[in-house]
């Protein structure tokens, strides 16, 4: 239970964190910023509690981590409870927190940095580039974070890489998805904010997913494997 506690606390980090930057300071940091309180929130919760639960923070990654054999089904759902509860805990945390803004919080007009896609929403992009940016930017993520994990990986630097990956994901899709990678990230706010995020949030589901265990498949072929 300390593991799946711990992926709720360190999903409650990235979510508040990065969505938190979205909403209350977006016009100010640009997406610079967003994309390094993403990438920075993922270093902190690494190493907060990487020694207890490994720091998926990811449904997505947990499922990669599955499929290379790293972990127990068993463990895998238990992550995967813990990593939900935490996105939507942080989503309501962040919502309670911007009510309290002066003159009170349009939820339906300004959301709490869910993802999307389509006209009205970033940069307008289709829903085949939302697949698409969605599929790969996730199966190379979780193909850093099978990789600076393995066995023969330097020890002690896997937290730093995958945040930067993670800053690097969210400079390049912010304008196209608000970058999930990450099904728990997703389904926190769109389950707040409802609406169009809520139809939306399949593919936010689904897709990383895919991308998760692709990159698991890779590893447990061996075909990224350290000899």
């Amino acid at each position: 239970m300390k593991k799946y506690f711990a992926e709720l606390v360190g999903t409650f980090i990235l979510v508040l964190f990065g969505c938190g930057t979205a909403v209350v300071a977006g016009d100010k940091v640009g997406i610079l910023g967003i994309a390094f309180a993403f990438g920075l929130a993922l270093i902190g919760a690494a190493y907060g509690i990487g020694s207890i639960s490994g720091c998926h923070i990811n449904p997505a990654v947990s499922l990669g981590v599955f499929v290379a054999g790293r972990m127990s089904l068993k463990d895998m759902l238990g992550y995967w409870i813990g990593q939900f509860l935490g996105g939507i805990f942080a989503a309501w945390v962040l919502y309670a927190i911007v009510s309290g803004v002066g003159g009170g919080y349009n939820l339906a007009a300004n959301g709490l940095g869910q993802d999307g896609w389509g006209p009205g929403y970033q940069g307008g992009y289709s829903l085949q580039s939302a697949l698409l940016f969605e599929l790969v930017a996730t199966l190379i993520f979780v193909i850093v974070i099978l990789g600076s994990t393995q066995a023969k990986a330097p020890s002690g630097f896997a937290g730093l890489a995958i945040g930067i990956t993670l800053v690097a994901i969210h400079i390049f899709g912010i304008h196209i998805t608000g970058v999930s990678v990450n099904p728990a990230r997703s389904l926190g706010p769109a389950l707040l904010v409802g609406g169009q995020a809520m139809a939306q949030v399949w593919l936010f589901l689904l897709v990383p997913s895919i991308g998760g265990a692709l990159a698991g498949l890779l590893f447990r072929m061996k075909a990224l494997e350290a000899d």
